[in-house]
């Protein structure tokens, strides 16, 4: 498993944790609330709002060359934020990756 999958495995499943205790915790809307109290916590929301549009943005592009869907990872990024680019950066890893250890095939 290269360096970079192991990463993004363990940034998903530190990011998991952390949100499966924030649900616990507060509740889906409740995560929302605190960025609605101050203007420093809107900003910190219009933030991850600008990156979740760009990262969609950028899987429109690269799923194509990728030969992957982007669809099903904007959907995750909507409803559920920075899960929908995580799990993408992850199957796209994965799937490179089994491209270049797949024995190729000589043709004659």
């Amino acid at each position: 498993m290269s360096g970079r999958l192991m990463s993004l495995l363990v940034v998903t499943v530190a990011f998991s944790v952390l949100t499966v205790l924030a649900l616990a915790d507060v509740g889906y809307l409740g995560i929302f609330e605190p960025h609605f109290r101050s203007w420093g916590g809107g900003q910190v929301f219009a933030d991850l709002a600008i990156l979740c549009l760009l990262s969609c943005v950028w899987m429109i592009d690269d799923a194509p060359k990728q030969g992957l869907l982007a669809w099903p990872f904007i959907g995750m990024t909507l409803f559920l934020g920075s899960f929908g680019p995580l799990f993408y950066l992850v199957l796209r890893e994965w799937k490179q990756r089994e491209a270049s250890t797949s024995p190729r095939t000589v043709t004659a």
